[in-house]
């Protein structure tokens, strides 16, 4: 399992690659999700590794993205 630096970094840089800083991200997050508008509260979050699944379907989107669970070993059922 990885460890939480190892996801705190895949997060960021997903933020990255959307072109955003994590305080745009923030305040997008707190506009449309009722988040709270603070990025070091998502910054703690992402180094203690309690960021909820539903805060982190509500992040992907902000970000222009898609959690897609699939099954290993298995292609396009």
């Amino acid at each position: 399992m990885k460890n939480k630096n190892i996801y705190r970094n895949e997060i960021k840089s997903y933020i990255i690659r959307a072109g955003m800083t994590m305080s745009e991200a923030v305040e997008i997050l707190a506009d449309e999700y009722g988040w709270s508008s603070s990025v070091p509260n998502l910054s703690d979050k992402l180094k203690r590794g309690s960021l909820r699944y539903g805060e982190a379907v509500e992040l992907a989107d902000v970000l222009g993205y898609d959690i897609i669970w699939r099954q290993r070993g298995k292609e396009g059922r």
